[in-house]
């Protein structure tokens, strides 16, 4: 049993340090490539160059490095946030709804998120704001959080708790309410319809340090509160009877789990927009590679997640210079198919 578990830890280790080196490349080509600026062979050169006790000549110009350090850098970097915290966010509401083919947005952030911005973009259709923050990530994470409020506040049955089966069905009522006051605005100021639709679609184009800035330390807090609790997910894969009767607060675990995952996912979708697939894709794909365990699947979907966003958003970037397909279309190419696949072998399966 010792040499099972021990055997099993190590390669959780493998499999963490090979999705960090992929990460590492990741991040790489991303700052390598884009339709505009310098050759992708001088990049690395003058990143090597930058470093303490080294003296290449990359052949980098100022313009060139300012276009690899402020417009490619915090494309990359955010890329890497938002697929990372869609990606552990998924993994973890798999977890605690035991059901793999579910997605960060299941109980209403994305629908939620879409209405806060569409509000902001059919009242400000000038562009122009005289606020001192720009009020439509702000008007998104926003929506997105009362959204899921509003699902676990219906989802309260009579005595109090919450059921993985009452939080779905309140997701799915919350998600067609916003939908349909979603749909109300659009139909009376079809003006904006492509503004919002642009957002819908994911955009990583106009990606700058502000916004890493921004998503960074509600990131950084969901991710570590969903990480402490890849063992209590692991748990909960029994069941809720099972796991209270091994001594676990299911409903406590249930409740956290979603809070982090939420406020990580209305974070990142406040400024990338809603980019699907990515909480399905990376998490299943890594259980089926890495086995079962939460303590494994979680950071390494983390790792995988990052380098996903950031490799998924090069095509979008280049295929059809000067203008952009947004990372949203992109995902939805790749999951898509896989989405099917899945449902097919499960079905297959039975």
């Amino acid at each position: 049993m010792n040499s099972t578990a021990t055997s099993h830890e190590n390669a959780g280790k493998w499999w963490i340090a090979l999705a960090s080196l992929l990460l590492v490349c990741s991040l790489l080509v991303g700052v390598m490539i884009g339709p505009a600026g310098p050759a992708w062979w001088r990049v690395p050169l003058e990143l090597i160059n930058r470093l303490p006790f080294f003296s290449i000549h990359s052949g980098l110009t100022d313009t060139d490095w300012s276009i690899v350090w402020q417009i490619r850098a915090p494309r990359v970097v955010l890329a890497a946030l938002v697929g990372s915290t869609l990606s552990i966010a998924g993994a973890s509401y798999q977890g605690v709804f035991r059901n793999p083919l579910v997605d960060p947005y299941l109980l209403g952030v994305a629908a939620g998120a879409g209405l806060g911005a569409t509000i902001v973009i059919t009242v400000n259709r000038s562009g122009t704001s005289t606020w001192w923050i720009d009020p439509l990530p702000l008007a998104a994470f926003i929506g997105g959080l009362i959204a899921v409020l509003a699902t676990y506040l219906v989802g309260t049955t009579g005595k109090g708790e919450r059921s993985s089966t009452s939080l779905v069905l309140s997701g799915v009522a919350v998600t067609s309410l916003a939908t349909a006051a979603q749909t109300f605005l659009l139909q009376r100021n079809s003006d904006v319809v492509r503004q919002v639709y642009s957002w819908i679609l994911g955009r990583l184009s106009s990606a700058t340090w502000g916004d890493v800035r921004l998503v960074i330390p509600y990131v950084v807090l969901s991710t570590i509160a969903l990480l402490l609790h890849r063992r209590l997910l692991d748990v909960l894969r029994v069941g809720d009877d099972e796991a209270s009767a091994l001594g676990v607060n299911v409903s406590r675990v249930r409740l956290v789990v979603v809070i982090a995952a939420t406020l990580g996912t209305a974070s990142v979708v406040a400024v990338s927009g809603l980019i699907g697939f990515v909480g399905i894709i990376v998490p299943h794909a890594v259980r089926l590679i890495v086995g079962t365990s939460y303590r494994v699947v979680l950071p390494v979907s983390l790792l995988f997640g990052a380098a996903f966003l950031i490799l998924a958003d090069i095509p979008g970037r280049v295929l059809d210079n000067p203008a952009e397909t947004p990372i949203g279309v992109v995902t939805a190419f790749l999951g898509a198919p896989f989405f099917l696949l899945i449902l097919r072998a499960r079905k297959t399966a039975q």
